[in-house]
Order: C-alpha cells, then sequence, then structure tokens
C-alpha cells in the first residue's frame, strides 16, 4: 500500500530534512528583536552567489510542503526566514526585506525577492515599503 504524496511535498529526505531544519531555526529567528535578526542574517550572507528567483521559489515550495503552519497570513516573518536559511543550506542569497504598508491600515510583512521581484507573493512591491533589506554580498 502506497501513501499518496502531496504534488509540491519534497521528493528527498535530504530535501525534507533541508526545508524542517530551516523551518525551525526561522522559527527561533522570528522571536529575535529586529536588529539581531538583521545582523545574524548579515553574517550568514557570506560567501554564496546570489539565488535565482526559480532557486528562491523552490526553497518556498519546499518550505511550504514543509509545514502547514508556514502558510498562515502571520507565518510571514518565521516563512521568510526559513525560505532564505533554506536557499543559505543550497548555496544561495535570495534579499530579505521586512517593511510596512504605505497606506492604512498599518501592518508589517517580512518576504524574499529575488532577481528583483517578491517570490510568491504579489503586488508586495506596491503595497509594502521594505525598511529593512539583507541582500547578497557583492
Amino acid at each position: 500500500m502506497s501513501v499518496a504524496r502531496r504534488p509540491n511535498a519534497p521528493r528527498s529526505i535530504r530535501t525534507r530534512l533541508g526545508a524542517r531544519c530551516a523551518i525551525a531555526a526561522g522559527r527561533l529567528l522570528a522571536l529575535l528583536p529586529p536588529r539581531q535578526i538583521r545582523r545574524i542574517l548579515l553574517c550568514l550572507r557570506w560567501r554564496v552567489r546570489p539565488a535565482t528567483y526559480a532557486e528562491a521559489e523552490r526553497s518556498r515550495e519546499d518550505i511550504l510542503a514543509g509545514s502547514m503552519g508556514m502558510r498562515a497570513l502571520r507565518a510571514c516573518l518565521p516563512r521568510s526566514l526559513a525560505i532564505v536559511l533554506l536557499c543559505r543550506f543550497r548555496g544561495a542569497w535570495p534579499t530579505w526585506c521586512a517593511g510596512v504598508r504605505r497606506a492604512a491600515p498599518f501592518s508589517a510583512h517580512a518576504w524574499t525577492e529575488a532577481d528583483g521581484c517578491s517570490v510568491g507573493e504579489l503586488n508586495v512591491a506596491e503595497a509594502f515599503v521594505p525598511l529593512v533589506k539583507v541582500e547578497p554580498k557583492p
């Protein structure tokens, strides 16, 4: 008897384990103050190349497949951190962003960008002003 797999579920045990580790680390990082999150991410971005959009999107899909909690609306901070960390595990670095809504009502949001576009989210650039960005090291 075989178990049906979700179509976007990570395929190998290595991929699933990497996603789970990134999810756990992202949840822990999300508990820290913004200044410390930024400092840690600035240290982690060393010696990796910029992530392509396809790489960042694949990492996002693996994170979403690894935990249903990462799909929640209020999970943007741990989700974006997990995506960045999973890309880092894979040798690439997307841009991590955190910002606020341009117009009322106030809300904050965190997301990832690659190749100048937000990964997996529509209209983020138009709706939010980034206050913190951790880009790939030049």
